[in-house]
């Protein structure tokens, strides 16, 4: 055991650098107790009347409201987010907790016509499920976990990131603010492989939802099999910016930056592949550059940033390896002196096949490749074992349909970037994850199927 894992982990600003907070690490034996309460506590609240649950995730979705700013500026400060990100992040938890609580007297089973009786089925809570979430977006993803799993009756154990606790820990005393039971939401802070782990292999604990890499994700997959855990997993990605001839080529290269920088590029659906057909491959560039340079990086408090640092002297170092000296690249720029910053940087004479063009940098790197027809840009879309996101930029509707339907993704935009909305199912293909979340299906991911036939034959 490591001694910090004990001792509690230091929370750093990205931006400077600064300690921000020290959090005590969970214990093994206080993910038991932890997994104990919930589950007494799981049981007084599926007994509740469904309309009093969804009246209770009602109430704490409007005391988040009432924390939007608080909540931000925590994840600024934690995380490196922009401002505007931030509080975007904050609107979306109540956003999904209002969304969810909709869903709570809406998770209907079915009746099914069979001989000699009536045929129903029930969707009954699973228990306790344990969520582990990810540092890149600390508080969306901790409730794109949570909102849905207590709305469908479960207790919920969530273990944030050792480097993005605070928020997680802030919205389990909003929920006790807001009249939930006491235990059915717990925030158990500590390093993934002690605190997390001991949610994978506790016995009491009925699912595990993870969002990080994909080499971690394998790894609680194959423990969860040793119980035949349920689990979702949401994982890596690589995912493309397919540009057309015929696009409007202003605006997809005007876009395409964001579309990689958001989040200082730390985004599964971040756009890092940009494939642009030959003939319009170096207008595009041109019409980049400027776009890729004019990006604001600084002080993620300041309303005008665009792109903030990345989460950690590991993550910059990593970054850094993919991209060599003296590679042929659109750079934008980015602040010295302290904290962990990045320049935006585009790649544009690169192998299909480096490491750059194939794996997850989980930074501000792009890497810009030529295809020649729409068959070529398929091929190139899909050679990748990851397949969460995409984009495709065309003004032929009859490519646009054909090309959704042979890019092996689970998010798709045309003529956009859109990953994300909680009323819509977010989720990949491949190596990039198991399972969807968000959307209308979201509660049914945490309930049993029970079917019952009731006999009516004399």
């Amino acid at each position: 055991m490591h001694a910090h894992h004990t001792a509690g982990h230091l929370v750093l600003n990205p931006a400077t650098g600064e300690t921000v907070a020290t959090v005590p690490a969970t214990t093994p034996a206080q993910v038991y107790t932890a997994v104990r309460r919930a589950s007494a506590a799981q049981l007084r609240w599926a007994a509740l009347a469904p309309a009093e649950r969804a009246r209770l995730l009602r109430r704490f979705a409007a005391v988040v409201d009432e924390h939007i700013e608080e909540l931000a500026r925590m994840e600024v400060g934690e995380a490196g987010h922009t401002l505007g990100n931030a509080r975007w992040e904050a609107g979306n938890v109540r956003d999904l907790l209002d969304y969810c609580a909709g869903g709570v007297e809406r998770l209907s089973g079915r009746q099914i016509p069979v001989a000699g009786g009536l045929d129903i089925t029930l969707l009954e809570p699973l228990g306790v499920v344990g969520v582990i979430a990810p540092w890149n977006f600390p508080m969306p993803i901790a409730a794109w976990g949570t909102a849905p799993a207590l709305a469908a009756g479960n207790a919920v154990l969530l273990k944030p990131a050792e480097t993005t606790p605070l928020t997680a820990l802030r919205l389990a005393e909003l929920a006790l603010e807001a009249g939930l039971p006491e235990h059915l939401f717990q925030v158990l802070p500590g390093a993934g492989d002690v605190a997390g782990n001991a949610l994978v292999e506790h016995p009491g604990v009925a699912k595990i939802v993870f969002t990080g890499s994909t080499r971690v994700g394998k790894q609680i997959m194959a423990k969860c099999a040793a119980l035949v855990k349920r689990v979702t997993l949401e994982l890596g990605g690589k995912s493309p910016n397919i540009v057309f001839a015929d696009s409007d080529l202003e605006q997809a290269a005007a876009t395409a930056p964001m579309a990689f920088l958001d989040n200082a590029g730390q985004d599964c659906c971040a756009r890092t592949r940009i494939l642009v057909q030959r003939e319009v491959h170096d207008r595009f560039l041109e019409l980049l550059a400027p776009a890729v340079e004019s990006v604001v990086v600084g002080d993620p408090s300041d309303e005008r940033t665009q792109m903030g640092p990345l989460i950690s002297a590991v993550q910059l170092e990593r970054v850094r390896s993919y991209v060599p000296d003296g590679v042929k690249a659109i750079r934008g720029s980015a602040p010295g002196g302290p904290g962990f910053w990045f320049p935006p940087t585009v790649l544009t004479d690169v192998e299909p096949d480096a490491p750059v063009a194939t794996e997850e940098v989980f930074g501000p790197v792009a890497v810009v490749l030529p295809f020649e027809d729409e068959a070529d840009a398929v091929r190139l879309a899909n050679a990748t074992d990851y397949g969460l996101a995409g984009s495709i930029w065309t003004r032929d509707l009859g490519r646009a349909l054909r090309v959704s339907r042979a890019v092996a993704a689970g998010n798709l935009s045309v003529n956009s970037h859109s990953s994300v909305r909680y009323g819509t199912p977010f989720g990949g293909y491949k190596q990039s994850g198991l399972g969807r979340e968000l959307g209308p299906d979201a509660l049914a991911a945490f309930t049993e199927t029970k079917n019952v036939f009731i006999s009516t034959e004399a």
